[in-house]
């Protein structure tokens, strides 16, 4: 027997959209009933740009399309501040939840949203990408591997990027009521979300903001940066921008050996995509070279990560409809990514200082 084919809602019209639309489309186990806006124009107008299939639905209001019995599951590209009111509705509507990132505000607004899903048994997951890309699994090996890795003392991760003026004017992730943690919850939810990553989803003891933050006029942080400290020594740190050159690295460090990647966030190659390790290395007698260089794992992958995504937010809502129960491991990630960005906005408001995470 098949994957049960889960019909999929799409709210609202963001850029983002185009490409899950596309992931949607993809996917094995999913198809796209329905599109919907603020207006029956613009949910059209993005239908037939995307190419949605004929028969799916369009919506010129969110609620229409929550009412829809036909639909399973929806994804909600709105603006961060919109996400509690929609996604606690879709919940009552019984839809299961693509919810994009940053999933809310701030881990209270989460928490409600949280609870909404499972008191009405729908799975809610967040749209990171990456963590659904076949690599991903594959570095989880090599970071578990006592022998190769060791233990984890240090990450380090970065996403940036030079966004254009326009984006710096005009763009959701700039203005205050739209998307008001700017570029922390934009980049940073993937710094955050690659360091718990390489902890094993561990939360750190404190997080401390660092010093510099540049904010734009509305008081939206544009760059940011902090140190996460561990009650085993552990030490993580993340930088992320608006304002500086395009970079998505993540560098793990342990005891015995190191992981390496420059494309976490989106591979270089949608089919294809690589990160490098080294175990026990040393420096040559004469101080020219590496003793164990190190080596390149290349993973090809059937489908792009966010395919890869929606095929199994798909699974795991067809697997709900045979009577299984919602996965829990997905919104207690998206809750301790959260937690810290709220303790990185603490400690900037407190002057920097070290703010400890309360789980």
């Amino acid at each position: 027997m098949g994957d049960t084919v889960i019909g999929f809602g799409i709210l609202g019209c963001a850029s983002i959209a185009r490409k899950v639309s596309r992931a949607i489309t993809l996917a094995p186990n999913a198809t796209i009933s329905g599109v919907a806006s603020r207006s029956i124009e613009k949910a059209s107008g993005f239908a037939k740009a995307n190419s949605l299939p004929p028969d799916a639905k369009i919506y010129g209001s969110y609620e229409s399309l929550l009412g829809d019995p036909d639909i399973d599951a929806v994804y909600v590209p709105l603006p961060t501040s919109l996400h509690l009111r929609w996604a606690v509705l879709a919940a009552r509507k019984k839809k299961h939840v693509l919810l994009e990132k940053p999933v809310a505000v701030n881990a209270a607004e989460l928490d409600t949203i949280i609870e909404a899903c499972e008191v009405n048994g729908v799975q809610l997951m967040d749209g990171t990408m990456w963590m659904h890309h076949p690599r991903t699994e594959i570095m989880r090996h090599f970071l578990s591997d006592t022998e190769r890795f060791g233990q984890l003392k240090t990450v380090h991760t970065c996403f940036s990027f030079a966004a254009d003026p326009d984006f710096l004017k005009g763009d959701i992730r700039v203005k205050p009521d739209l998307d008001a943690l700017g570029a922390l919850g934009d980049a940073g939810w993937y710094g955050v979300g690659a360091i718990l990553f390489a902890a094993d989803y561990e939360l750190p003891k404190t997080v401390t903001a660092l010093h510099g933050p540049v904010f734009n006029e509305a008081g939206v942080i544009l760059e940011c940066g902090a140190s996460l400290l561990w009650e085993d020594g552990k030490v993580a740190t993340f930088n992320c921008s608006f304002l500086t050159n395009l970079t998505m690295d993540i560098t793990a460090i342990g005891t015995k050996g190191t992981l390496h990647l420059n494309d976490f966030v989106v591979p270089f190659q949608e089919h294809e995509a690589s990160f490098t390790t080294n175990s026990k290395s040393g420096i040559t007698e004469f101080m020219t070279g590496w003793v164990s260089l190190p080596s390149e794992h290349i993973i090809t992958a059937e489908l792009p990560q966010e395919a890869c995504m929606v095929r199994e937010f798909a699974r795991l809502v067809g697997s709900i409809k045979n009577g299984s129960k919602t996965e829990k491991k997905w919104p207690t990630r998206s809750r301790k990514t959260q937690l810290i960005l709220d303790a990185v906005m603490t400690s900037i408001k407190r002057g920097y200082e070290p703010v400890e995470i309360v789980s």
